[in-house]
């Protein structure tokens, strides 16, 4: 059974990590002393759950998490720092610290580190997340010990539940533009004065005119969704945030 290190102190492990393309060494204590930390750690970078939801999740939620108090949020994989690297630069998650853990040396601290030889990954850590305060393990999300690679309870949603049941988590923002478009300017300088953090979708490389009309029934661009509802183009988006 994989142990609950709740109330325990975190491993003191040093991270070889590759910085502005010079070795830098980061700590436990750098990383946890007199700080609220939310630890995530999961089998690999690039893999999928890890990347179309378990990454992405906690760097849409990080303004909600330092809202209620967090420092910094952490992720964690026994992948070596130039694989954490690129992966970092794939999933433009600037909200997370990517640390690391190639010799696999804190997930065994933990009682983390389980053998995935099946799939050709070698030693791997299991996937959990956890509440640091003060290098000290206040709460634990261990996914249950059960065939494949289940991810029922270490996900953002749960932690920031945990954190704090009445958190408001952001709107989801989509926004349609294209290259040169002056109304796009302007909706993002919309969104941007109301501080809400938005996706853009540029017409000609993440998609056609034809994907956008089939959502929007328009081909003008900006067209603004939020939360899954169409609100319109600048004059519309203003309109509803009352800008």
């Amino acid at each position: 059974m994989l142990p609950n290190r709740e109330g325990q102190r975190v491993p003191d492990v040093t991270f070889p990590v590759r910085q502005n393309n010079q070795w830098v060494n980061i700590t436990s204590e750098e990383l946890f002393k007199g700080k609220t930390v939310v630890l995530f750690a999961l089998p690999g970078a690039f893999t999928p759950t890890c990347s179309t939801s378990h990454l992405p999740g906690y760097n849409e939620l990080a303004p909600v998490f330092r809202e209620n108090g967090v420092d910094t949020i952490v992720c964690l994989s026994v992948n070596d720092t130039f694989v954490m690297n690129e992966w970092a630069k794939d999933q433009e998650c600037d909200n997370v610290v990517l640390i690391p853990d190639g010799n696999g040396e804190f997930s065994a601290g933990m009682g983390m580190l389980v053998d995935k030889a099946d799939l050709g990954f070698g030693k791997r850590s299991w996937r959990y997340s956890m509440l640091v305060k003060d290098g000290v393990i206040e709460k634990m999300f261990i996914e249950p010990e059960e065939p494949g690679d289940p991810f029922k309870v270490s996900d953002a949603e749960t932690m920031l539940h945990y954190i704090n049941p009445e958190a408001k988590k952001p709107p989801l923002v989509s926004l349609f533009s294209k290259v040169g478009c002056p109304y796009c300017l302007r909706a993002k300088k919309t969104l941007e004065e109301k501080g809400l953090q938005y996706e853009e979708i540029i017409l000609g490389r993440d998609a056609t005119s034809r994907s956008l009309r089939a959502m929007s029934g328009n081909t003008t661009t900006p067209q603004v969704f939020i939360n899954g509802q169409l609100i319109g183009g600048s004059e519309e988006l203003a309109a509803y945030l009352g800008a």
